[in-house]
């Protein structure tokens, strides 16, 4: 491998843990990611923030979501915090961000049709992240209001707004599984114009145009699916066969769905598949592409995803909260000097993905991402899961820390999960505190448990210790000059 490696950093949108096939409980075969797993697999990653945006923007500059002030889904990622493509461009790096980026949320929620953001316009600020390239797709969704580069490739074709009524029709997100309205009805128009497709061969085109540049290259290659709407097409949905297995997660307190609910949680469920297996194919046109240049075997190969899906267990749908389904993400890095299919079961943090491609372009992700003026800026909690790839040590880190909005705090240590609600009430505390050996699916909460009173004061003092640690970075506007 040369001394200086190629990286590519893949990215799926809303991705469970457990629909990919190196899980232990893997429910479907994924054979192309399953390449990466010959690497590294961290099968106890927890985002930073269960929501896009937040989880986003937290990848993209190695800090919590509390630090970049991108604690739910409102606003846009200042470009006044240090990102890992802009360190990987002064270390000599060929960038390019192709996909989903979502570091913009700059819309409220009722913005007219087509009136968000034209991401084709800001394409140099943009690359102001850190990018030489940019090539966006926003999202299904997010296309209805925003114009990307993907919309535009559906405008040249006339189909933008086609497009858009199909997505309007499928229906709005809810979080409650009872009230979800979509169908899993398949793709409309040509495959070939389905966004994780035209993604990817955007992916294929921009590492032939760069083939024997003999630069290092850094893609992020970023996809929109198992994200809603679910709609995959017809000839991925006919791959995933209709199944009504009631094996969905009731926790105390819950109540187990009704039967409407549960047929339309299955019919969802092959679509989500059926997406995940479009996905794992584009991955394996990726791996293929590289394997034709010669490049494979010189590329650090990184899998992520944002946050994972409810799916219809503990009676939601979607993400935005801290049970694992959610808040888990897949994780797995293919290093070709390092293929002995290792499996790591101790807390990793999504930033810490952030601290690892630095360090594998030969950079301190603490020097890289730092400025030593506004306040804070210098607060680095993405700790590199290098060293326990190479074998070095067997952890980084003693617990991982996610959270969403003012609603709720999590972490995660080696055996258990721990949640924090703040009240009304400023002498009262609402926790949550689940096993996760003896109890995977974090169904009977045990902070009531005397016995565990030590446990759940532990747990809590640590998460006390990051919040109280890791404050909003200071950011500047005036043209004074400090870049």
């Amino acid at each position: 491998m040369k001394s200086r490696p190629n990286i590519v950093l893949l990215m799926s949108d809303q991705l469970r843990v457990d629909h990919v096939g190196w899980s232990e409980n893997a429910r479907m075969e994924t054979p192309h990611l399953d390449r990466l797993a010959e690497g590294s697999v961290f099968s106890r990653c927890l985002t930073t923030n269960p929501v896009c945006t937040p989880a986003r923007c937290s990848l993209l500059t190695g800090r919590y979501t509390r630090q970049i002030n991108m604690m739910r889904m409102s606003g846009d990622l200042s470009r006044d915090i240090p990102t890992y493509p802009q360190a990987l461009q002064k270390a000599g790096y060929e960038t390019a961000g192709i996909g989903k980026f979502h570091w913009l949320q700059s819309w409220p929620w009722d913005t007219p049709r087509g009136q968000g953001v034209n991401l084709v316009e800001l394409k140099e600020q943009l690359k102001e992240y850190g990018w030489d390239h940019v090539w966006e797709c926003s999202g299904k969704q997010l296309a209805v209001k925003n114009f990307c580069d993907y919309s535009q490739h559906l405008d040249n074709k006339g189909l933008l707004e086609d497009f858009r009524d199909h997505v309007l029709s499928r229906g709005n997100n809810h979080n409650e599984a009872r009230a979800v309205e979509f169908t899993g009805e398949p793709w409309p128009f040509q495959e070939e114009d389905y966004p994780d497709i035209v993604t990817a061969d955007r992916m294929v085109d921009w590492l032939e145009e760069r083939n024997g540049s003999g630069t290092p290259f850094f893609l992020f290659g970023s996809f929109v699916s198992p994200h809603q709407p679910h709609d995959p097409p017809a000839s991925y949905l006919e791959q995933v066969p209709y199944e009504e297995i009631d094996n969905f997660v009731t926790g105390e307190n819950e109540k187990p769905l009704d039967e409407k609910t549960k047929k339309r949680m299955w019919k969802l469920r092959r679509s989500y598949k059926a997406m995940v297996k479009l996905v794992d194919d584009q991955v394996g046109r990726i791996l293929d592409k590289l394997e034709e240049m010669g490049e494979l075997d010189n590329t650090v190969i990184l899998f992520i995803a944002d946050h994972g899906e409810m799916l219809g267990d503990h009676e939601r749908f979607q993400k935005s909260i801290h049970w694992h389904q959610s808040a888990q993400v897949p994780c797995a890095i293919r290093h070709p000097e390092h293929k002995s299919s290792q499996k790591f079961t101790t807390p990793v943090s999504l930033v810490d993905l952030t601290a690892t491609i630095l360090d594998i372009a030969g950079l301190d992700p603490q020097e890289a991402l730092s400025r030593h003026w506004p306040a804070y800026q210098c607060i680095i909690p993405g700790q590199s899961l290098l060293p326990m790839i190479e074998g070095s040590v067997d952890r980084v880190r003693e617990v991982a820390f996610c959270e969403y909005d003012i609603s709720w705090s999590l972490l995660h240590s080696d055996r258990f999960s721990y949640v924090r609600y703040p009240t009304e009430d400023v002498d009262s505390t609402k926790e949550l505190l689940f096993d996760l050996q003896a109890d995977p699916d974090e169904c009977h909460d045990l902070s009531d448990d005397p016995g565990m009173a030590e446990t759940l004061d532990w747990h809590r003092r640590r998460l006390t210790h990051i919040q109280e640690t890791h404050p909003p970075a200071q950011t500047s506007w005036a043209p004074y000059g400090i870049k």
